[in-house]
């Protein structure tokens, strides 16, 4: 004798795979949608300015030329250690968000 898995809610197997093919969709396009977008962060009261991709590629460094201290090197690397690891929690942010709004708030674990 056969177990069988009872339809919830009287949905065919047909019907959640639909679903499920549509989730993966949505969440391609939003993964993709985020990985073309710019983030950027400064540090410093805006001396130092990093722009990231969501696929945590930099894009651009900008520095004020008065932050620019050849006796402070370790300032200058303080802060566009700062700025960039701002830029990319934005990034990452921005991907939970967007995934989360496709899976309805669904953990599902190695999903990014």
């Amino acid at each position: 004798m056969k177990a069988r898995i009872p339809n919830q809610n009287n949905m065919s197997r047909n019907d959640m795979m639909a679903k499920v093919q549509k989730m993966q969709e949505d969440m391609a396009n939003k993964q993709a949608e985020v990985e073309n977008s710019e983030f950027s962060a400064s540090a410093g009261g805006g001396a130092v300015e990093v722009k990231v991709n969501g696929k945590h590629e930099i894009l651009s460094v900008k520095m004020q030329p008065e932050v620019v201290d050849p006796e402070d090197i370790d300032m200058l690397e303080d802060l566009i250690i700062a700025s960039l690891n701002e830029a990319i929690r934005k990034a990452n942010e921005a991907m939970e968000r967007e995934m989360s709004s496709v899976t309805g708030g669904l953990n599902i674990p190695g999903l990014f």
